[in-house]
């Protein structure tokens, strides 16, 4: 059991948790090996916030009869009711599957101290259920926030009171006493109790804090010796606490040594789950590209399978004599139009020949220019009668769509 950091033990919490959490074997902690830096920060964080938690490790018994060894935070956390500030002993144990989710609280009233029957928050065994553990969601919800709304809440309306005395009879009134301190009161001033009145509520003592790595403190390893010592054994006991001292430093080095490498570890493992992250986002980037590169495949197969089809159903031996054949016209404007277009094409090739012979002066320029007249003029009646075959498809296509909205509606 340990105590909060910022205090002096804060490297003995530290190294209790770094030695706690690394451990393997039959004694490790049933927690997944990925969320241990998580845990480590959240209890940090609630003992450095509540001092009167401390942290150990135990065993917890699961109703099934299963047993596992789990970190627990046990203690007091701090309350105001009718402006008086009171510590309530709770006891959290964070499961194994903490912190995917919430942890199990306990209240644990004293001998003089009774849990409030019929609390809409604490059962009868002490078990503590509200509204911040029933909405828990990772990794927004942390032990910090979690103890602060118990906080709040067992304010509004106290789960322990006093465990009521019997009755006395009437005597002569005892002489006067000291005020009564209030061991859960933690104000800066004391607050008087009479035992017959009531806020309902009993005091508890938070218990002392103990570490796991005491501090070492030099006792001497034998009684003062007097001047009448035999100087040998003086000497001895001088080299014996000389070699003792030795030791003690050489376990301080070594142990301030081990902490700074869980430090470093569990640097890394964070380091590592940030790069894991990444890595699964990149997988995931590349198996949603490979889904759309096979969707993109299949459909170019689809369309191949389609072509191939169509060639083996019109291939009919097709030559440069027949090849116009191929193409099949859907109407009469079209086949004018495809026509037109293969003339202007025709006379568009004659034309270069032409001009390649000019060029080459293979034909003189007489013929060169009453070839290109007449030619010229040839095409801009093909391309003309083309573009009037174009207006006509249009409106032929506008007439059928107004038939078919017409039909529709």
């Amino acid at each position: 059991m340990v105590g909060r950091p910022g205090t002096p033990n804060s490297q003995s919490v530290t190294q209790f948790l770094n030695q706690a959490l690394s451990q393997r074997g039959p004694q490790a902690l049933a927690y997944v090996e990925d969320e241990k830096w998580t845990i480590r920060e959240h209890l940090l964080k609630v003992l450095q916030e509540f001092p009167g938690l401390q942290v150990k490790s135990a065993v917890f018994n699961h109703n099934d009869g299963r047993t596992l060894n789990l970190l627990q935070a046990e203690g007091t956390i701090p309350m105001f009711y009718q402006d008086v500030k009171y510590n309530i002993p709770i006891n959290i144990w964070l499961l194994e599957t903490y912190p995917r989710q919430p942890p199990l609280i306990y209240v644990k009233p004293t001998r003089d101290m009774v849990i409030t029957q019929r609390h809409p928050n604490v059962d009868g065994s002490g078990m503590v259920n509200c509204q911040y553990l029933q909405q828990w969601v990772f990794p927004r919800s942390n032990l910090v926030e979690l103890v602060q709304s118990l906080s709040l809440l067992f304010g509004q309306k106290p789960p322990l009171y006093s465990r009521p005395t019997a009755p006395v009879h009437v005597r002569p009134p005892p002489p006067p006493t000291p005020p009564f301190m209030n061991p859960i009161h933690t104000g800066g001033a004391t607050m008087q109790m009479n035992p017959t009145s009531s806020p309902g509520l009993s005091p508890a003592q938070s218990p002392r804090l103990s570490i796991p790595y005491p501090p070492y403190q030099h006792t001497p390893l034998h009684p003062p010796h007097s001047r009448n010592d035999d100087p040998q054994e003086q000497y001895k006991r001088n080299a014996v606490n000389a070699l003792t001292e030795r030791v003690r430093n050489d376990i301080n080095r070594l142990m301030q040594e081990r902490h700074n490498e869980m430090e470093s570890i569990f640097n890394t493992q964070q380091l590592l789950a940030r790069r894991s992250e990444q890595l699964k986002s990149g997988v995931r980037e590349l198996n949603d590209e490979k889904a759309a590169l096979e969707s993109q495949l299949q459909a170019t197969l689809t369309n191949t399978d389609i072509l191939e089809n169509w060639l083996r159903a019109n291939d009919r031996g097709i030559t440069r004599a027949n090849i116009d054949d191929v193409f099949e016209p859907v109407d009469t404007l079209s086949k004018q139009l495809l026509e037109c277009q293969s003339s202007d094409l025709a006379i568009e090739d004659i034309l270069y020949a032409i001009d390649k012979g000019a060029q080459d002066l293979v034909i003189p320029v007489e013929a060169y220019l009453k070839h290109v007249r007449v030619l010229a003029r040839e095409q801009f009646f093909h391309r003309a009668t083309a573009q009037k075959l174009r207006q006509m498809q249009v409106s032929t296509q506008v007439e059928n769509m107004a038939v078919r909205a017409a039909y529709v509606s």
